[in-house]
């Protein structure tokens, strides 16, 4: 296993001085793309990690517990949704954060077509109620982004808050000739660049074009 990536938390929260280590596998000889193992922030000697992996299957229904209980049955009708229904997420790039055994936070990214350049849409990122604001949000950031460098995607879009995403460098001036499928606040549609001029000739409409969710099962509920 080798280290790749070792960042500290400036949080000030009970979770304080975390130390964010992401470890990455490298590939078996012919693997399609790296095999990740999993992410640790470490807290202060006598208190319990914060783990960030892959989803797995027995994971869905807390996550969906998780996600009604940020957003609502309101979620569903949300114009990003239209990019997700029925999509599986992106290969690798399904990650859930635990605590003491508990998920306690979520976010996928799903392919998408950007008005001609390949890219992914971020979202729906939730944090449980309890871990608010203890930088559990920041961390399953930065671990997604990193991984969606490492497997080769060059853009990443999301729908939320600007001031909140702009400490990870997405800005709505790269979305401005791009269209959801749906109603937007312009200000809130946002992306970020991988690879330097990714998004350049991205022109038009954004659509999905991730794998059929039936052939993925529970993961991509």
């Amino acid at each position: 296993m080798t280290l790749l990536r070792r960042a500290p938390s400036r949080a000030k929260n009970p979770l304080a001085r975390l130390r964010l280590r992401t470890a990455f596998v490298r590939p078996r000889k012919g693997a399609r793309a790296p095999n990740y193992a999993f992410a640790l922030l470490r807290p202060h000697a006598g208190r319990s990690p914060l783990v960030i992996r892959e989803e797995r299957a027995g994971d869905v229904c807390a996550r969906e517990r998780l996600l009604d209980e940020a957003f609502g049955p309101a979620r569903f009708a949300k114009t990003s949704e239209a990019l997700r229904a029925g999509r599986a997420p992106a290969r690798g790039l399904a990650l859930a954060a635990f605590h003491e055994g508990a998920l306690v936070g979520t976010v996928r990214l799903w392919p998408v077509d950007a008005g001609g350049a390949p890219a992914l849409l971020l979202g729906p990122l939730a944090v449980a109620p309890s871990h608010r604001a203890m930088g559990v949000g920041g961390a399953l950031m930065r671990m997604a982004l990193a991984r969606a460098a490492a497997l080769g995607h060059r853009a990443v879009l999301l729908v939320g808050d600007a001031p909140y995403y702009a400490r990870f460098g997405f800005s709505a001036a790269l979305t401005r000739d791009l269209d959801l499928p749906g109603p937007v606040e312009r200000a809130r549609f946002l992306a970020l660049e991988l690879a330097p001029g990714a998004l350049a000739k991205a022109r038009g409409l954004v659509r999905p074009t991730g794998a059929s969710a039936e052939g993925a099962g529970a993961l991509a509920a």
